[in-house]
């Protein structure tokens, strides 16, 4: 159920439709929106299985310099980066938590994380900081869509000033 305008969950702005024709289309879209991070963001992923979450999580990461391995947080729940530019990167995936109380446990630092990326975020609702921009992807036909949607002023701003608005 969408929030009503003014509530928490409410869109600022009508979803931005992008489709993806393959993976470095869904790299250069995280590239992108990783080039005008904002000093502090949360970014909710949304989508079934498959549908591009991981990839596009790890292209923002390695975007805003994380070099090493990137692990996908599928069995750990959270991996956390150093960001050369200051900070940390939070990459969550909460497909497997059974409750929203279960994020309490992982002893996650709101004031060091400067970029919160959340797959599965309807999982923690209620538990997770508020999201600053919902990315959905979706498989359509050989490709991908992604609906950018800005939740806050954060979010509308971030998404203006990458060009995707």
């Amino acid at each position: 159920m969408a929030a009503a305008p003014g509530q928490p969950g409410a869109a600022l702005s009508a979803p931005v439709l992008r489709p993806l024709a393959d993976a470095a289309a869904t790299e250069a879209l995280a590239a992108r929106l990783a080039g005008r991070l904002p000093a502090r963001a949360v970014v909710h992923l949304q989508g079934d299985l498959g549908a591009g979450k991981s990839t596009f999580a790890r292209a923002m990461l390695r975007a805003l310099g994380v070099t090493g391995t990137i692990r996908s947080p599928t069995y750990t729940l959270v991996e956390s980066y150093a960001l050369p530019g200051g900070g940390q990167a939070l990459h969550l995936d909460l497909y497997r938590i059974g409750d929203p109380g279960e994020l309490e446990f992982l002893g996650l630092d709101d004031d060091a994380a400067r970029l919160w990326l959340v797959e599965w975020p309807e999982r923690g609702e209620g538990a997770l900081p508020r999201a600053d921009l919902r990315v959905a992807l979706a498989v359509a036909g050989t490709g991908r869509e992604a609906h950018l949607e800005a939740a806050t002023a954060i979010g509308r701003a971030w998404l203006a000033s990458a060009g995707v608005d």
